[in-house]
């Protein structure tokens, strides 16, 4: 009995190591969108969020069988952002006694609109799937969306734009890694209700 609950500790530990070595790259890159830490230094916030959602998938994966790990963790990593930073309500730039931005490409962007930008463009989830997992309607996801998008493309408060390479500045540009943002200015279409 003994050796066979060794067998299988030793077969779940290959099984998670090896999907942390496939998914733990887009993982942490989600994790310092989330946190709007910079870029190519070291995220700690980041580090500490999706340690956390790599440990509490661990400690469910003998009963993930039929579900996908990686969005098990997707899921961990937002609920614990969620949970601890959602209640934040002004940017962080923004709150008494806090140190200059640290230039994080999301810094702009409220807690929300970063956590929804992050799981519906960067991560692809569908909007009534990140509705239901924050507990919101979708109607404010989308809306929440929109505004993030909108603050992505327009000019931060200094009056420079975003430059993202070794570019000269350009105020409507995508961020790096997410696919094409939709375009905030078009007119939606909405369908009329048959009489």
């Amino acid at each position: 009995m003994r050796e066979r609950r060794a067998a299988q500790e030793r077969r779940r530990a290959r099984e998670f190591e090896a999907f942390v070595a496939g998914a733990a790259g887009r993982l942490l890159r989600a994790a310092t969108l989330l946190t709007a830490e910079p870029e190519g230094q070291p995220a700690p916030a980041a580090e500490r969020l999706l340690t956390l959602a790599l440990a509490r998938t661990y400690a469910a994966w003998d009963r993930l069988r039929g579900e996908d790990p990686y969005d098990r963790a997707r899921q961990e990593m937002a609920a614990h952002y969620a949970h601890s930073a959602w209640r934040a309500r002004l940017p962080r730039a923004l709150r008494p006694g806090t140190p200059p931005p640290s230039s994080g490409l999301l810094e702009r962007l409220s807690p929300q609109e970063r956590l929804v930008l992050v799981l519906r463009l960067y991560e692809g989830v569908a909007e009534e799937q990140t509705a239901a997992q924050l507990g919101l309607p979708a109607e404010r996801v989308h809306t929440l969306c929109l505004r993030a998008v909108g603050h992505m493309r327009s000019k931060p408060r200094g009056g420079r734009s975003v430059s993202l390479g070794g570019e000269a500045p350009h105020p409507v540009r995508d961020v790096p890694d997410l696919p094409h943002l939709p375009d905030s200015s078009a007119p939606q279409r909405t369908e009329a209700a048959a009489p």
